[in-house]
């Protein structure tokens, strides 16, 4: 019992800084980053404002986290998808779709990342707030240079017609950001009717056949 009490005190700062991560994903992407109060951040872990600062250096230092983590999910997800490629318009298609695949925290993160990117721009002075901002933003340049080179790679296989590969992904990386501007979990579109529609803009930019919708499959299998 001792062991288990020792161990479960050695899990407890980890487990609460995930607690605030969450409870803050759910804040900011609820509310908006500014319209979010910290100190209600605080109450909906169970915890006074002033142990926050345990955790995080500040609100801003909480979103930088919340952005480089999102950030490197997504390029960790982007790398195990393309690590063996035998075609690549069906690989192409079932990154695009699975860049749509996502947990109602998963969007909520999105939402959070693409709302409040201009804030990547602005150096800190705070040394924790500027790692995290760094980290943030070096994960945005590896997303982008590892699209790049892939692209590249299908364009030498003709794959898909020649273009340059630098404004081919941010084509696509900002026609794919751009949903979680406006996509509201429960609304009136499922996600899996945006995925359908995006998937297929995102392939004609690529020079690609539009595919057959998910969704529509997935009416003719039920019937």
């Amino acid at each position: 019992m001792a062991g288990e009490t020792t161990q479960s005190r050695r899990r407890s700062p980890r487990s609460k800084h995930d607690a605030i991560l969450e409870a803050a994903i759910q804040a900011f992407g609820r509310d908006g980053y500014e319209d979010s109060k910290w100190a209600d951040v605080a109450k909906s872990v169970g915890i006074g404002s002033t142990a926050l600062y345990h955790y995080f250096e500040s609100k801003l230092h909480c979103l930088y986290v919340i952005m480089a983590d999102t950030l490197e999910a997504r390029l960790a997800q982007f790398e195990a998808d393309t690590r063996e490629v035998s075609d690549y318009p069906a690989t192409l298609e079932r990154v695009l779709r699975g860049g749509f695949e996502l947990s109602d925290q998963e969007v909520l993160c999105n939402r959070v990342l693409i709302a409040e990117q201009a804030l990547l721009a602005v150096h800190r002075t705070s040394p924790r707030e500027e790692e995290a901002r760094q980290r943030a933003r070096a994960r945005t340049r590896d997303l982008e240079f590892a699209w790049a080179t892939f692209l590249s790679r299908a364009m030498e296989q003709g794959a898909i017609p020649e273009a340059d590969p630098r404004l081919l992904t941010r084509a696509v990386l900002g026609l794919h950001n751009s949903v979680w501007h406006w996509y509201r979990t429960g609304g009136d579109l499922t996600l899996a009717q945006v995925a359908d529609f995006f998937v297929a803009r995102c392939l004609a930019i690529l020079g690609l056949p539009t595919p057959t919708p998910a969704t529509a499959t997935s009416r003719r299998r039920a019937a």
